[in-house]
């Protein structure tokens, strides 16, 4: 299905996401140290420089819109969700590959759940 206009920037965002998490996953399992260490510090400055301003945009524009139209449910979830993974972030600097394979599972969980139902909802209300 094709995205609504206001939907499409943030949905191609995810790809990024994804890829992020794919490498986390992959340098977690890989039980080298420094790969490990090193993929750690690649999500820190690429959630600095593409996650976090998505996720100010979902934040600012995106959720109050929702939450108005009565949604709130889903609100508090990717709230929550942007909240885990925020404090997940912090963490990664430790470059430990449990921290880094939740930081990987969780953000993969995120973007797949806001991809199949906030998205989905939103663009039900644009189509009103």
């Amino acid at each position: 299905m094709k995205r609504h206009q206001t939907l499409q920037d943030l949905s191609r965002e995810h790809h990024t996401a994804l890829a992020l998490a794919l490498a986390a996953r992959r340098a977690a399992s890989s039980g080298d140290p420094q790969q490990v260490a090193a993929t750690a510090s690649h999500c820190v400055e690429v959630f600095a420089a593409s996650l976090e301003p998505h996720f100010v945009v979902e934040e600012t524009s995106l959720l109050p819109a929702m939450a108005q139209a009565g949604e709130q449910e889903l609100v508090a979830r990717t709230l929550a969700e942007h909240a885990a993974l925020r404090a997940l972030l912090t963490d990664l600097p430790a470059g430990d590959a449990v921290t880094l394979l939740r930081f990987a599972d969780l953000l993969s969980a995120h973007v797949r759940f806001e991809e199949r139902e906030l998205f989905e909802v939103a663009q039900a209300g644009f189509a009103r």
